[in-house]
């Protein structure tokens, strides 16, 4: 599994943070974090400290929040998905179907008015 962030992926200001090229397995063990961490246990995720996940040029910090703000930053290298509880929850239901069975598929993984989108795409197209 791959981390990365694509600015202007669009040509209209629009920005992608991608979580790529894993397979069901590791949907799985993401999936897993995100209950285990953040859902459960209330604190924040740091996916350059996951030893499945490469950073590619970017950083991605998930933490709860009182709102859904969805990824946010200040240097294009360190972002910040803040949601609510809820928010990742809904997180968890939309991995649920690349856990199982292997996907070519891909899904954002808020929707959120934010000029920053999470794609979650095995095959890195969407």
């Amino acid at each position: 599994m791959e981390l990365d962030y694509i600015e202007n992926v669009n040509g209209l200001d629009e920005n992608v943070v991608r979580l790529y090229n894993f397979n069901k397995a590791e949907a799985i063990k993401f999936k897993e974090l995100i209950e285990d961490v953040i859902i459960n246990k209330k604190q924040r995720l740091d996916l350059s400290q996951i030893d499945f996940i490469k950073p590619r040029n970017c950083n991605l910090i998930l933490g709860l929040f009182k709102s859904d703000e969805g990824i946010l930053s200040e240097d294009n290298q360190t972002f910040y998905c803040i949601l609510t509880l809820r928010g990742f929850i809904n997180m968890v239901n939309l991995i649920e179907p690349f856990c199982k069975k292997e996907s070519r598929g891909f899904q954002y993984l808020y929707d959120i008015d934010n000029p920053t989108d999470f794609l979650f795409s095995p095959s890195a197209t969407w």
